[in-house]
C-alpha cells in the first residue's frame, strides 16, 4: 500500500480531450503518459497540457514497452491505468456487435496494458450496454481475462475486480448519463464505489445520510448568454435523440 501512497503516477488509455484524467488529477493523481488515436484529441491535449507526454497511433501497434518508457515509468511503478475504451460496439444505440467488432476488441488492449505494466490499480469506463451484451458476454470475458493471475520476475500478481452501473446525475452532473465502471487492484482491497449524493428528491438514503436534489440544466447553464437559434442539423440530431429515449430509454 505504501507504493500506491507514494507514487501518483497515471498512464491513461483512449485518453480523448483529457475529460477522464482531469478527474483523476482533481483527485491528486498525475498522468504521466496519454494515448489516443485521434489527432484532434491529441492537439487538444498538448494544447491544454504541453508537458505532458502524447501517444498518438493505433493501440494495437503500440507496445506496453514504449507506453513505459514514454511514461518513465516501469512495471508496478503506475499508480493506476486509466481509460474508457471506444464504445460504440456496447451501445443500446448501435448495431451492438460487441467483442465481434475490431471497435470492441480495443477493450482487450485496455487488459493487455494492465496485465503487462501491472499498475496498483486501474479503472475501465464504458457505456451501459456492455454489461448486458449477450447476456453479459462482453462483461464476463473482460472480469474474467483480467483477473487471471500474472507472473513477474518471478512474482504471483492477481488484481481483484469489481463493477457498478453509476448514473452521472446521481453525483451532481446535470444529465442522466449512466456509465459502467469496472475497477480492479492488485493489493487484495475491497473497492468501494462512492455513495450517491444527489437523487429525484431530496431524502435521507439507507445509510442516514441527506442527498441533495439532481441539478437541472438550467443550474449549470441557466446564467450563460441567450444562445443562437439552433441550426437544421443541430435539429436533426436532436431528433435522433429524442427517438433513441423513447426505442431504448436513454
Amino acid at each position: 500500500m505504501s507504493k500506491f501512497k507514494s507514487n501518483n503516477k497515471i498512464i491513461s488509455l483512449f485518453s480523448g480531450a483529457g475529460g477522464m484524467d482531469i478527474g483523476f488529477e482533481m483527485a491528486g493523481f498525475q498522468t504521466a503518459v496519454a494515448v489516443e488515436f485521434d489527432k484532434s484529441c491529441c492537439k487538444t491535449l498538448n494544447k491544454n497540457k504541453p508537458n505532458l507526454s502524447v501517444i498518438q497511433g493505433d493501440i494495437s501497434k503500440i507496445t506496453t514497452e514504449q507506453i513505459l518508457k514514454t511514461a518513465k515509468l516501469k512495471p508496478t511503478e503506475a499508480a493506476l491505468v486509466i481509460g474508457g475504451p471506444p464504445c460504440q460496439s456496447f451501445s443500446l444505440a448501435g448495431k451492438r456487435m460487441g467483442m465481434d467488432d475490431p471497435r470492441g476488441m480495443l477493450v482487450l488492449e485496455f487488459i493487455r496494458v494492465v496485465r503487462e505494466s501491472l499498475p496498483v490499480a486501474f479503472v475501465m469506463e464504458n457505456v451501459k450496454g456492455m454489461v448486458n451484451w449477450e447476456g453479459g458476454k462482453a462483461i464476463d470475458a473482460i472480469m474474467n481475462e483480467i483477473s487471471e493471475p500474472i507472473i513477474f520476475e518471478g512474482q504471483e500478481y492477481s488484481y481483484k475486480v469489481t463493477k457498478n452501473v453509476l448514473n452521472a446525475a446521481n453525483y451532481g452532473a446535470s444529465q442522466f448519463r449512466e456509465r459502467v465502471f469496472i475497477v480492479g487492484n492488485r493489493i487484495n482491497k475491497t473497492f468501494q464505489f462512492p455513495k450517491a449524493t444527489h437523487s429525484k428528491n431530496e431524502t435521507p438514503n439507507l445509510f442516514g445520510d441527506n442527498n441533495r436534489k439532481y441539478n437541472t440544466v438550467w443550474d449549470a447553464i441557466g446564467t450563460l448568454p441567450k444562445a443562437d437559434e439552433p441550426s437544421e442539423t443541430a435539429l436533426r440530431i436532436s431528433k435522433t435523440i429524442k427517438d433513441r429515449i423513447v426505442n431504448y430509454g436513454y
